[in-house]
This record gives structure tokens, sequence and C-alpha cells, in this order.
């Protein structure tokens, strides 16, 4: 037997409708409650924290997505997939994911006044997926927190008249190191001269990561107390900024080689492939960060002009980024003289080693020195901003008791990441802190940010979901914003993902080949992310009371 009570509140703001649903088996009863449309009541609009003004939500959300990925990562693919031509995907993606996506995050939080795991009260079944994006942003944590920690060595180290890495005469220097890496004449080629090094490049690896040391993964030793202080700095900085909330958050030549265009290489699947996992990398869908960061807006909120406003200043950032990183590349091309793809790497080994040498050439290079890694942890210190308050305003909102300790909650969440980053702070610390990169958020934020889409989507519904936005703003989306959330941006995730596992390659550092049973840890970190989203979904299925299809309608509906 069963019986239904609708409720309904007449309170100013968006209609309020519950339904209590009484079942009776055996004797007992069950009742459940669900919002079949949440509203934005002042008693909740006064109990949410918000932010003190309208551009310390902009600025956080820029400072999280334009990040170490736009200095690092977008100049060199571009060089890497034909120049200019490479431009061609990117802002293809841009428009049909990027942008929607952004856009349908910032909504989704600002409409439901919650963190990552508690806006699926919209499609209960697919919480799951809000877990996966909060774990995602704390495997990140564990190793975005060393890069930090590294820039914070080299400004201190920068502090010098000298800077320490542009001679070959300090105790951590090898017999391979050499000032003239590269002969200038093609005449005096030297078999030998394969194996030297850099000045920059050993003071990176041998005198700050100490790598000689290590024999690989399975020979990490202990952890580097230069590094354990740089990255105690780093952990405190944090805390203070996130302790109390959002109140405390807010606040050349060669270049032609850069934008020189090669439209054969539009032909490769490669190319695409990258135009289009920068697009999300960049923009930081999929984190939980857009949708934590938002939930803190007011609810008329105009959060459409937000999105344009960001992924524009993202995309430009990127771009005009590269101007200045190829000044660099070309100059170092020209100093080696080999093909500047020698000289155009990705990952870290730009930032801390071809940049540095760079550095190094400029008449006062200590003062150039300090304000380049000043950049950088700026950079660095507002996406770990980010990605730490994504896990916290999850699991606060999700676990309502922590709010009365956020302080507590917050300082056990950045000691247990600065505990586990210990381990990339070892003399092998570098193959952990790959094997993390590679891993952590590659196949499992596609996966993530897939599972979104189709949430909203296709169980939510594209037309309730415009509702509620024309709720908060005054207007339903266009027709081209719902034809990507329905379409377009699915079909999109769906083909990255599936062609991500595809092409799948296993990580490397230089030379060094991973064992096999690091790849199986790193399978496992990213599947753990992702098993969130059918591990929460049989638990909500196992937990209700009645047949299998009551339990889809109730789990399905709000």
């Amino acid at each position: 037997m069963s019986s239904v009570v609708a409720k309904e509140s007449n309170a100013m703001g968006p209609k309020e409708m519950e339904l209590i649903l009484v079942k009776e088996q055996n004797g007992m009863q069950f009742t459940n409650s669900t919002l079949i449309n949440p509203t934005q009541t002042s008693i909740e609009t006064e109990e949410r924290e918000t932010w003190s003004k309208k551009i310390d939500f902009l600025l956080s959300v820029i400072g999280f997505a334009v990040d170490l990925a736009n200095v690092w990562r977008f100049p060199y693919l571009c060089y890497k997939n034909g120049g200019g031509a490479f431009l061609v995907p990117y802002l293809f993606f841009m428009v049909i994911a990027g942008m929607p996506l952004f856009y349908m995050e910032l909504a989704l939080g600002q409409f439901n006044r919650e963190g990552a795991a508690g806006v699926w009260k919209i499609c209960p079944i697919l919480k799951g997926v809000g877990f996966t994006v909060i774990l995602i942003s704390l495997y990140v944590g564990f190793f975005y927190n060393v890069i930090i920690a590294w820039a914070l060595h080299y400004f201190f180290s920068s502090f010098t008249m000298d800077l320490p890495w542009i001679h070959c005469n300090n105790t951590w220097n090898s017999l391979n190191c050499s000032d003239t890496r590269f002969s200038n004449s093609s005449d005096s080629f030297d078999i030998n001269d394969t194996y030297k090094t850099t000045p920059a490049a050993e003071y990176f690896e041998r005198g700050v990561l100490h790598l000689h040391q290590s024999k690989g993964i399975d020979d990490l030793g202990l952890p580097r107390w230069q590094l354990t202080s740089c990255l105690v700095i780093v952990i405190v900085l944090l805390y203070f900024s996130l302790w109390k909330g959002v109140k405390t958050s807010g606040k050349v030549r060669l270049i032609n080689t850069y934008l020189s265009v090669d439209f054969y290489r539009l032909c490769e699947a490669s190319v695409w492939i990258d135009a289009a996992t920068q697009i999300c990398f960049s923009l930081g869908v999929g984190f939980g960060v857009l949708i934590a960061f938002s939930s803190y807006n007011k609810f008329t909120n105009n959060c459409y002009r937000d999105a344009i406003i960001t992924t524009s200043v993202n995309s430009l950032t990127s771009f005009f980024s590269g101007f200045v990183i190829f000044s660099f590349l070309g100059y170092m091309s020209q100093k080696h003289n080999v093909p500047i793809g020698d000289v155009a790497k990705d990952g870290p080994g730009l930032i801390f080693i071809i940049y540095p040498e760079a550095i190094a050439t400029l008449p006062l290079s200590s003062a150039w020195a300090v304000v380049f890694f000043i950049m950088l942890l700026t950079l660095g210190i507002d996406s770990a901003m980010g990605g730490m308050e994504s896990v916290i305003t999850g699991l606060i909102d999700e676990f309502k008791f922590l709010h009365r300790h956020r302080e507590l909650f917050t300082l056990f969440i950045v000691l247990s990441t600065f505990l586990t980053s210990l381990f990339c702070v070892t003399n092998g610390g570098i193959y952990v802190f790959t094997l993390l990169d590679h891993f952590a958020a590659g196949t499992s934020i596609l996966f993530g940010v897939l599972i979104e889409a189709i949430g909203v989507a296709w169980f939510y519904g594209v037309g309730q979901f415009s509702d509620d936005i024309k709720q908060m703003i005054g207007r339903r989306p266009g027709l081209y914003w719902r034809l990507c959330w329905k379409f377009v941006s699915p079909c999109f995730l769906l083909f990255v993902v599936v062609v991500s596992i595809v092409t799948f390659r296993p990580p490397n550092y230089g030379t060094y080949i991973f064992p096999d049973w690091a790849n199986v840890v790193g399978w496992i970190i990213a599947t753990s992310s992702m098993a969130m989203v059918p591990i929460y979904a049989t638990y909500k299925f196992c937990s209700l009371p009645g047949s299998f299809r009551e339990g889809i309608d109730h789990h399905l509906t709000r």
C-alpha cells in the first residue's frame, strides 16, 4: 500500500514541491521525500556563504583556469601539431564543447548552491560522478603542489649574484656537464656530445631532484629536506587561504615557428585529440572547481556572461603566452645551434630547465629569475586553491556536520595532501610525479565530464536545466547551447574517451621506462575515481526498498 502527500510552499522565489512517498511492507512503513523543483529560499540564501564581490569570483575562476598548463602545454602542442593550424581544431572544440561545458558547470553550481556531489540531487543515481571529480581533484593536488614547491625552491635560489644553474663547477655537477652542450660547428661533431648535459638540466635533475641517487620508482629514498621545507610553506599558504572559505580565497626571433601553418597536420587524428584534451584540461571542466566556486554566487548572478568572459580570457592567455615562450625557445635554439624541436619540450623540463637557462643569459638575470618564479608561484597557487576548494566544498556540502568544523576539516585535507606529496620530493620523486601526472587526471577526467554531460542533458533534461537558468538570469539559453548540451558535447566527449583509451601509451621519464607494476598502480588510481559512478549507483539501488522499477523512478528524479 502506498500514498502520496504533496506540499507546496508559497514562499518568495521559485515554487517548491515536496513529494512524500509512504510505502507499507510487512507491517512497516518506509517514507521517502524528494524535491521535484528545488528552490533557493530566503533562508538558504542567508545561510549559504557568498563572494564578497563579483570580481572575487571572476578572478578566482580565471586564476584556476589560467594555470601552469597555459605556460608549458599549449605552446608546445601548437608547435608540435602544425603551428597555427592547431588553432583550427582548438577553436572548433572550444566552441562545441569547452564553452558549453564551462557554462553548464557554472549554472549547475549556482542554481543548486552545492558542491560537486550535492548538485546531483537533480539525478541521485549519478551522484557518484560528484565523488569522481572530488577524488580526481584530490589526486591532482598530490603532485600539483610539488610543482609549486619546485618553483619556490628556484625562487629562493634566485637570490644570488650568480644563478646556480649557469656553471658546471657545483657539487652536484657530473663529468658530462658542459656549458656548450651542442657544438656550434657541424664539422666538429663528437659522438660524446650526445651524453653531455647543460648546467640548467643538471641543476634541476641533480641539484634539486637528486635524481642520480635513485635507480627508479622502486628506489625512492627519503624526502629531501629542502623540497620538503618548500612543500610545507606551500601547504601553509593553501591552508590559510582556504580555512575560512571563499571570503579568504578570493583575494621576437623564431616566433614564426610558433605561427607557421601546416594544414596537412590536420589530417592526423592525434592533432584533434590533443586539441580536445587541451580544451578540457585548460578550462578545468570536470574537476568540480567551477561548480564549487559558482555555488557561492548570488542566485541571480549572470553565469552566462561569466562563462563567455572566463573562457575567452583563458584562450587568449594561452595564445599570447606562446609568443613569449617561443621567443625563449627561438633564442635557445640559436644558442645551441639545434632545431627548435630539440628545445620545445612539454612538462616540467620546459619551465625548470629551458626557461631558467634562457633567463640566465639576460642582464640582471637574478632579478628576472625572481620575477619569473613569482609568476609561476601565483599561477600555481591559484589553481591549487581551486582544486582544494573543490574537495572541501564538495564534501562539506555532502556531509553537513562538517560545516561546523570547516577549519579542522580543511587542515585534515591539506595535511593528507602534504603527506602523500612527500613521495614526490624524494630522490626518485620525479617518477612518482610522472606516474600521477599521467594517470590521475587523464582518461578519468574525460569520463567524469562525459557522465556529467549525459546526466544533465539526458537524465535531468535540457528543458528543465534551461528553465533553471531562466529563473536565475531571466532568459532561457539559446538553441545553440541546448543542442551542444544535448548532442554535440556528449558525442565529442565519448569520442575523446574512446580514442584516449585506444591510443594509450605507458608513461616514461626521459629514457626511463616504468615497470609493469607501476603501470598497474597507475591504472588503479585512474579507475578508482571512475569506479565511483557504478559503485554509488549500485549502492543507491540496493538501499531502497521496493521493486527495481520503483528504484529507477526514484533515483532518476529529484
